[in-house]
Order: structure tokens, then sequence, then C-alpha cells
């Protein structure tokens, strides 16, 4: 088998674990690429990076251009005589000059079933669409977005309570031996690439912080997919229109599926004989487990409940 000369891009957590993979191999991590820290108003200049840590571990040198496709950069990534680039969580666009400079191309980890969910953020597209099936796909990477041909695949079942911030760890691991046989066939050339289906390709674009918001006009299991899809971010939140007093904007973490009826609208706080904290919604009812008023930690809702007083027909939805 040949020895590869490889060089990771990566800079989210979801990263990690095959970085660290990447050790464990027989072949010679030459170097890192990863995000400059950010600076400026929102952010720390001396952000702790764990794929930063790792590499300065293992000595292994680490680049952080803020253009990864400049000329300059590109000339400091042909001297590295690459074979091949590992990318997870990278967070730049690659040019096709970028991709052509490593002797076999670049390939992708990317934490959905491909073509299903491309884009930035597969893991909490998965759930909000309640999908019970997810996994982990790493691809030839070509210009166009998540589109390359397939050369590893493996798949996972998604818990029935399991939040994006759950899962994707999940995911960050099985990646680890998905990319190391991925890899030991790039050496060997025997790789069996397989062409994606664009007809049935979906895309799961970033989240935006307004997405959050919960529409209790959907399902009770809709609401519960968008609950588990939205953390840790931008995190599932609605208003309380209080009958005194000015609405309350709660964090809704988790609600649990129940079997019973109502006439009541959308949003509205149901009377009930278990004392519970019960919210109809456009199909059945949810109770609401844990809930955090702005401001305060999350707590149970019998917890909020002792501190609050939130009476049948009162209402949770948007600010109007």
């Amino acid at each position: 088998m040949t020895r590869l000369r490889l060089a990771m891009m990566g800079t989210g957590a979801f990263a990690v674990p095959t970085f660290a993979g990447l050790y464990d191999t027989p072949h010679d991590v030459v170097a890192l690429y990863t995000q400059p820290a950010r600076t400026g108003r929102g952010h720390h200049k001396h952000v702790r990076n764990p794929m930063v840590e790792l590499a300065e571990a293992h000595d292994t040198p680490v680049l952080r251009p803020a253009k990864v496709n400049t000329p300059e950069s590109l000339d400091e990534m042909a001297n590295l005589q690459l074979d091949l680039l590992v990318v997870a969580a990278y967070g730049q666009i690659l040019s096709a000059k970028l991709l052509g400079t490593p002797r076999l191309g670049a390939v992708n980890v990317h934490a959905s079933l491909l073509p299903k969910y491309r884009g930035a953020a597969p893991v909490n597209h998965a759930i909000l669409r309640g999908e019970t099936e997810t996994g982990v796909t790493i691809f030839q990477i070509e210009p166009s977005l998540d589109s390359g041909p397939i050369l590893g695949m493996e798949s996972v079942t998604i818990g029935t309570e399991e939040t994006a911030g759950e899962l994707e760890p999940r995911l960050a691991q099985l990646s680890v031996p998905l990319a190391q046989r991925v890899i030991s066939e790039l050496a060997a050339g025997t790789t069996n690439p397989l062409v994606q289906d664009e007809a049935t390709a979906t895309l799961a674009p970033k989240m935006k912080k307004e997405q959050g918001a919960i529409d209790w006009t959907r399902s009770a299991d809709e609401v519960d997919w968008h609950i588990r899809a939205m953390q840790p971010w931008p995190k599932p939140f609605t208003f309380w229109h209080r009958t005194e007093g000015k609405p309350l904007r709660l964090v809704v973490p988790h609600v649990r599926k129940i079997d019973a009826r109502s006439a009541e609208l959308p949003g509205t706080v149901l009377e009930n004989d278990e004392g519970g904290l019960w919210v109809q919604t456009g199909s059945d009812v949810v109770e609401i487990v844990k809930i955090q008023p702005e401001g305060k930690r999350a707590m149970s809702a019998d917890d909020f409940l002792r501190g609050h007083s939130v009476p049948a027909g009162e209402r949770f939805g948007p600010l109007e």
C-alpha cells in the first residue's frame, strides 16, 4: 500500500474525531488547515480550538489562511506535495484549482446519507423532517455543493428523543473508521465511486435564529421534531401570552406527545388532571417536559409551574 501525505481541513467539533483517527493510519499527516480565530464584537480571540491542540500534540504544522484559495495559499499547499486532503466542517468553499492540487484530490466527511441534506446543517434538517435514520457519507469533493461521487457511507438510527446536539457527536465518531477505510482504499486504488442520484437530492442550509420559533399549528410530531432539531442552536422558543403582564419568551427544550384531543386553537394551554403543562398543537396535544424562561436556567415544567400560574386558556405563540 502506498504511504500517503495527508492534510486535514477542519474547524468545528465534528471534525475532531476524524482528524484524531488520521494519526492511527500508516499515512503521514503533514498539515492541518483550520479557520483563523475570529476577533471583534461577539468573538473571543483566545477561544480554544481542539483541532489546533491535537495538531500541536503531534507536532503537525497548523495553517490558518483567511482565504484558502488565494495564489499564496495555493503555492503553500503545492509545497506540501500532498496526496490527499481530508475535509470536515472546515467553513470555506474550495476552488477547482485547490481541489486539483493534491494528487488524489480531496474528500469530505458529511453528516448525512447523501444525496439527502446537502449543505451546512444536515443533522438539524434530518431531525426537522422526521427522519428515523441518518449517517455519514464520504465523497470526492467537486466544485458543486456536496455532489461528488460517494466513496463510503454508514447509517445509524436517530433516537426518538435525540436532539441535533446529541446526534452530531455520534456521527462524528461514526466517521472515524469510515474515513480510515476510504483512505486505505484510495491508497490501494480500490475505491468504487458511486454517482449521486440528483433526482433525490435535498438541501440543508445553515439554520437561522428566527427558525427557532415553535409553530404550534403543526402536528404534535412536527413540533417535537422541530424542538429537537433546534438544539443546541438556534434553540426552540415561543412566547407565553399572559393575561396579566407582557409576553414572556420561553425556550422549550423537551416536549412529549399526549394521547388527548381538544377543540382549542393551537398554542392553547389545556386543563388536565395530571397537573402538567399541556398545549394544543395543530393535530394532537403535547406536554411540555422542560422549559427555560428568558434569563433563567432550564427547569422541569413542574418546577416552572410552582413559581408561575399558567391557567387553562392562555396561549403560547409568536409575538403579534
